[in-house]
């Protein structure tokens, strides 16, 4: 697995399980993650490149990933068992991709 395919994997279920959450909760925030997962489809043949400016960027709107905690956090809090388990997956992707960015920057400054 390289960092692209991690980010492309990332991209998808965010997109899926962002507009699953929408269409669940009719909440127009739930459409975060699906806005995150077409920007990373969008800047994943950067990645693929290996584009240091591109991948630098993904890396960022991947961080913005990480904003789910709090609904992960309010999902638990109301026991709203499949909302958790979706923000659960989102966030699983998340640390999934950011462990492949990491990774290839390091082999990248080993080179």
């Amino acid at each position: 697995m390289n960092a692209h395919n991690a980010s492309l994997i990332n991209a998808i279920l965010l997109i899926t399980m962002g507009g699953w959450g929408y269409f669940e909760s009719g909440s127009p925030t739930s459409l975060i993650p699906v806005v995150i997962g077409v920007l990373l489809v969008l800047l994943n043949k950067g990645i693929k490149t290996q584009n240091k400016v591109v991948a630098h960027i993904a890396v960022l709107v991947t961080l913005l990933g990480f904003a789910l905690v709090m609904p992960l956090m309010r999902a638990m809090e109301d026991g709203r068992t499949e909302a958790t388990l979706r923000i659960l997956i989102m966030l699983s992707s998340t640390v999934y991709a950011m462990i492949f960015f990491v990774k290839s920057f390091i082999d990248a400054r080993k080179k």
